[in-house]
């Protein structure tokens, strides 16, 4: 089994290294405690974004904020609603609808989730786009492909999270949208994920 658990790992850390691959990332925001970053992919129009910040909270608290799938949309950016399909182990597949701005038709995305931990307590939780999971809703265009992480990692009197993704959102999507799109995302999730988590 734990031959098992190394080769899944081993997988899931290349996947991590397709959006890691990503070597330019150039500082687009840097504000409130929340640091974003944007990289170009090779062959993609979307740039990849990466937000970190540090919440005064420890990590079981923010990892429980996220694993509480329907509550967790209160604070991802444009979250419509979101609910769990399916959880197996240290795997979850949960659906989300989000809203977009005027005239971009609504979007919506199935993620396979996948949690590892390291020695040092940090947890991983790997995001991979299955846009084929089920069939499509009528009034959304489905997320073609999402690759991405959440790490949190202990520090000094808190945790430092790390919120790296790279979407292609399928469909037609103006420039002006999807560019404020990657800055925005990745800034307002982990600032109300923070806001949260360091609530008493």
């Amino acid at each position: 089994m734990g031959s098992f658990k190394q080769v899944a790992l081993v997988m899931g850390l290349s996947a991590l290294a397709c959006v890691a691959h990503a070597e330019e990332w150039e500082v687009a925001k840097d504000e409130q405690g929340v640091k974003v970053s944007l990289a170009s992919i090779a062959g993609s129009d979307y740039k990849a974004y990466r937000g970190v910040t540090f919440i005064k909270a420890p990590l079981a608290k923010v990892r429980a904020l996220q694993e509480d799938v329907a509550g967790a949309c209160a604070w991802i950016h444009e979250c419509k609603s979101q609910k769990l399909l399916k959880a197996e182990g240290d795997q979850s597949w949960t659906y989300t609808q989000f809203s977009t701005p005027w005239p971009v038709t609504p979007r919506d995305s199935i993620l396979h989730i996948t949690t590892s931990q390291d020695a040092d307590g940090s947890v991983t939780r790997k995001l991979e786009g299955v846009p084929k999971y089920l069939p499509e809703e009528k009034g959304f265009v489905r997320v073609a492909q999402v690759e991405g992480f959440w790490k949190l990692q202990p520090k000094d009197g808190g945790t430092e999270v790390t919120y790296q993704v790279h979407t292609e959102p399928g469909g037609s999507v103006p420039s002006m949208v999807a560019n404020k799109f990657v800055v925005d995302a990745p800034f307002n999730t982990l600032k109300a994920l923070k806001a949260k988590a360091e609530r008493p």
